[in-house]
């Protein structure tokens, strides 16, 4: 009987542990099933590039996962049980298999055997007052392209403000400044403006901002979202036909009603193989997997993070279902990498555990070396199982596993 392996969701890091499955797997071994309720690739670090008004490359993942062995379902999870191993997911309308289902019912329930749990985050609206009701975001295509008709049906001169002032935040802000120069757009930081960065990456921040005409309100705690503005924490208005929320990000709820153990965010907590401490069936990648990093600090939610850790979970796996030493990928950081518009950028260097040093890359050639970094990464998931030599091993039986794997311990 072949193993089932099912992987819930395809961001980058869903997508890439089910590439890095298939090429280290033999096929007639195992089944991967890889859920995603979208068709299409969605390039998450570059939505703020979407809400600007520009059109990206279509990435089909059925383009993309041909001949690789890996079946899509086009589906949204709407359950997981981690002690009957099974998920239950709701076919999207428009997806082959909901004809087969009746219109009134269109679940389904998937049975696995290791599951990779990879849903991801969304937008976080810290419970601000209006903010549901009034803010867009760029967490996710749908409110990206929201965000786009609405940027597009403002009048020259209009202000728009973007609360936040991490990296979704100043990349957001720039984009849309850089696209729309008859805009008044704002940017509202709780801090001083990119006060983690070196002084060198201050410096050339504060340049770009100025440059684009960017009013910064800095050590700003915002109250609350209105139709046409926020409040701030100490009673100012500050005017906005659009507000752009960009604080933080919220785990998938999804793993909340399961018996996994989770962080007081939501995060399922892992060991250094990206395993369930409390269920050993079910790897976490990505933002949804609570791993610690470099210094003992848990890894930040990014994609800087998230990949390194759909490699060790698809390695983890393939070494243990054949019965091979399970390999340790060292994940750390040395950048972070900062679009500030199309024509300027800013490569921060840091340590390991994500401190800033005094060492940056600015200007036109940043913004360069930021487009390849997107485009590495889209490339990764776009060729899932090229990039690496082949590995595709056969699956052993449970015993032999433990056997096997007892002595590569010894």
């Amino acid at each position: 009987m072949q193993h089932r392996i099912v992987v819930l969701g395809a961001g980058y890091t869903g997508a890439v542990a089910a590439g890095r499955l298939a090429k280290r797997l033999h096929r007639e071994d195992v089944t991967i099933t890889l859920v995603n309720p979208e068709p299409d690739f969605v390039e998450r670090v570059r939505l703020h590039q979407i809400a600007a008004g520009q059109d990206l490359t279509p990435r089909p993942f059925g383009e993309m996962f041909a001949g690789t062995g890996v079946e899509l379902k086009r589906a949204k999870v709407t359950a997981v049980d981690v002690d009957r191993k099974t998920v239950t997911v709701a076919t999207t309308p428009d997806s082959p298999e909901r004809e087969a289902l009746e219109e009134r019912e269109a679940l389904e329930t998937l049975e696995y055997d290791t599951l990779v749990y990879a849903l991801g985050s969304g937008w976080n609206d810290g419970g601000v007052p209006g903010t549901a009701e009034h803010a867009h975001e760029v967490s996710s295509r749908p409110g990206a392209l929201r965000l786009r008709d609405r940027l597009a049906a403002l009048d020259a001169g209009r202000p728009v403000i973007v609360v936040g002032g991490g990296l979704t935040g100043l990349e957001a802000a720039t984009e849309i400044a850089e696209a729309r120069p008859d805009l008044d757009v704002a940017l509202a930081a709780h801090g001083a403006l990119g006060d983690w960065l070196s002084e060198k990456g201050r410096a050339h921040l504060r340049k770009v901002v100025d440059k684009l005409g960017i009013t910064v309100h800095e050590h700003t705690m915002v109250g609350a979202v209105e139709a046409h503005g926020v409040t701030t924490a100490d009673g100012r208005t500050i005017p906005a036909d659009v507000t752009v929320w960009t604080t933080g990000f919220a785990v998938h709820p999804i793993a909340r009603a399961t018996a996994l153990e989770l962080t007081d965010r939501g995060q399922i907590v892992v060991d250094t193989t990206m395993r369930s401490v409390s269920h050993p069936d079910v790897y976490a990648v990505g933002d949804a997997g609570m791993a610690i990093g470099p210094g003992d600090k848990p890894l930040r939610m990014s994609c800087a993070s998230g990949v390194p850790m759909a490699w060790q979970a698809a390695d983890a796996i393939a070494a243990r279902l054949t019965g091979s030493k399970v390999p340790h990928v060292s994940i750390g950081y040395s950048k972070q990498c900062i679009s500030l518009g199309r024509k300027e950028g800013l490569i921060q260097s840091v340590t390991a555990d994500d401190q800033a040093v005094d060492k940056a890359l600015t200007g036109r050639t940043a913004a360069l070396f930021k487009e390849l970094i997107c485009k590495g990464a889209a490339w990764s998931v776009a060729n899932p199982t090229l990039g690496m030599p082949s590995r595709r091993r056969r699956v052993v039986r449970p015993e032999a596993r433990s056997r096997a794997q007892a002595r590569a311990a010894v």
